[in-house]
């Protein structure tokens, strides 16, 4: 099993504050899935890391595995904003994220299901 994780499930896994989450956090790892994230989900969490959590953030990130973004994943992200932006509101960040995860397919782990409304991707929960 392949999982993207999205901003939000990160900030909740390192902030420890909803059991839930944190539950599913460690059975995911003890499961041996890979664990994924995108250069997006690492500049959303830096932009709102603050100064004593970068030591945690920078642990976090070199355990799990990050996904490229290249010219395909841009070109899928562009198909999913000509068909989503208007409609949902689909923003390039949750574009890109979407397009990562179906591109290399993984199931994406967020709490927002609502700002992934594209056919075809699939969420871990």
């Amino acid at each position: 099993m392949r999982v993207l994780l999205d901003t939000d499930v990160v900030i909740e896994i390192q902030r420890g504050r909803d059991r839930q989450i944190g539950a599913n956090w460690t059975s995911l790892v003890a499961s041996g899935a890979v664990i994924l994230y995108s250069p997006v989900i690492a500049a959303e969490t830096w932009a709102g890391a603050r100064p004593h959590e970068h030591a945690l953030v920078q642990s976090f990130f070199d355990s799990l595995t990050c996904l490229p973004t290249d010219y395909e994943t841009g070109k899928v992200a562009g198909d999913l904003l000509r068909k989503y932006a208007k409609s949902h509101s689909l923003e390039v960040p949750d574009a890109l994220i979407a397009a990562a995860a179906l591109q290399h397919k993984a199931a994406l782990w967020t709490r927002n299901r609502k700002h992934y409304p594209m056919a075809g991707l699939s969420f871990y929960s």
